[in-house]
């Protein structure tokens, strides 16, 4: 560790404003001093101790709860001293100055979780199941985090590396000690493990997207022409009343954004202005606002009119955007135009889905969030997902590439070897084993300070 690793930190580890109780959080080699001269004592190690907080003259800033978690046994491996007084923002701050002054430094964000790795108290993604469980944004994406932080995802990835390695020791003895009486690995029993490792490894990687999903949610953004019923729709989906519903066309002039779930799923909905041509400045500026917003959609849903249906107006629209974005017709106001609800297969050509439905009286809704899921990659989820990040399904994805490589070169086993090596370095930098100080910085800037 450098020094910087081995200073005392405190940070307030509760949220900005005001609440029962506050936290300050103070971790370092040795806070037996700082305890002393701040409790007046050093708390019984892992009860809770009533004590006042001492300012410098020896003047309570506090009254409250003291917990003292000696090294090794405590969050980040080195002492740890947790402050619980009365949760005021003055009290607290009052409360984090005092142990600056005595010694300890403000805590960076992340730093308390990657000291924890840094001890080996926690893997690298164990480390970021911390982070997703406390940004969690549905109760699906909670349970999946807290997986990763209890091990799970962990604990899949290093049975796959102590499978590549023990097949590795297979291959790399051949080619080490030659002169000894070691058969030579059997390709055909070589062929039959890898094959179970390719398949395992994209079962892993099946489950990674499927929890990225969870993590990452979708950007849904409603387009179309005005008065089609976009707003409607918006209001139908979040089941609240948020966007303005008129019969006069332009009612909508600013994006109006709504997070919503389906099945746990995460979904940013995103009501636009209607597109067409206008003389009006404000609704132009609304309109280069909606097309702004479909440049960063993840699916666009396209609303038309069912008694209309997709008029050389929409195809125009259809034809201004991104390339590979996918998107759903939704053939609205089918109340008005007397067709049932329904849900067309997607057109091979185009990969574009057609729902009739109607926003004002709910008919095919469901139909709609079935859609959504399906075009967001989602299945029927079950309790062995994980929240796989961007760096994780890269990393599984390039293992899985070489292992691919790999079932090419089972015969020469100097390449066989190599590609075994690549794969097991993939996987081993999911959890930390290689990494990069950039990597570990960019990880840990984003959690929030006193984590």
């Amino acid at each position: 560790m450098n020094s910087a690793e081995t200073d005392v930190i405190a940070a307030i580890a509760t949220a900005s404003g005001r609440g029962g109780i506050g936290v300050v959080r103070v971790s370092g080699p040795d806070l037996t001093g700082l305890a002393m001269q701040l409790l007046g004592k050093i708390p019984q190690p892992r009860f809770a101790t009533h004590a006042a907080f001492l300012g410098e003259r020896g003047r309570p800033i506090d009254d409250g709860i003291a917990l003292y978690f000696p090294a090794p046994a405590s969050y980040t491996g080195d002492d740890v001293l947790e402050l619980q007084g009365h949760g005021g923002q003055i009290v607290m701050q009052m409360l984090l100055r005092r142990c600056l002054a005595l010694g300890a430094r403000l805590a960076e964000p992340g730093e308390f979780t990657r000291r924890a790795f840094l001890n080996d108290k926690l893997d690298l993604a164990q480390a970021e199941g911390v982070a997703d469980l406390i940004e969690a944004a549905t109760e699906a994406a909670a349970r999946c985090a807290l997986r990763s932080l209890r091990g799970e995802f962990s604990a899949l990835i290093d049975s796959l590396v102590a499978r590549l390695i023990e097949l590795r020791m297979l291959v790399e003895a051949t080619l080490d000690f030659p002169e000894e009486d070691i058969d030579a690995v059997d390709r055909q029993a070589a062929q039959v493990r890898l094959g179970r490792l390719r398949a395992d490894l994209a079962d892993v990687l099946a489950k990674g997207r499927q929890g990225s999903v969870l993590r990452t949610g979708l950007q849904v953004v409603l387009a179309g022409q005005p008065n089609v019923g976009k707003s409607s729709l918006l209001n139908r989906l979040a089941g609240e009343e948020l966007a303005i519903v008129t019969a006069v066309p332009g009612t909508t002039r600013d994006a109006v954004r709504q997070t919503i779930q389906i099945d746990g799923v995460p979904l940013s909905i995103i009501d636009t202005a209607g597109l067409r041509d206008t003389g009006d400045e404000v609704e132009a500026i609304g309109i280069s606002r909606t097309w702004q917003a479909i440049g960063g959609a993840d699916v666009l849903l396209l609303v038309v009119e069912a008694s209309q249906g997709v008029t050389e107006r929409d195809r125009e629209i259809m034809a201004r955007l991104p390339l590979r974005l996918p998107h759903v017709v939704v053939f609205n106001k089918i109340d008005l135009a007397g067709k049932p609800a329904g849900a067309a297969e997607p057109v091979v050509a185009g990969g574009e889905t057609h729902v009739w439905l109607s926003a004002k009286t709910g008919e095919g809704m469901e139909l709609l969030r079935r859609a959504l899921l399906s075009l967001a990659g989602w299945q029927a989820p079950g309790e062995d997902l994980f929240l796989a990040r961007e760096r994780h399904l890269v990393a599984l994805a390039r293992a899985a590439q070489t292992l691919e490589r790999a079932q090419t070169v089972v015969g020469q086993a100097e390449l066989f070897a190599e590609e075994l090596r690549l794969a097991q370095h993939e996987l081993c930098s999911i959890t930390g084993e290689y990494s990069a100080d950039d990597l570990l910085g960019d990880i840990f800037s984003r959690f929030c300070i006193g984590k």
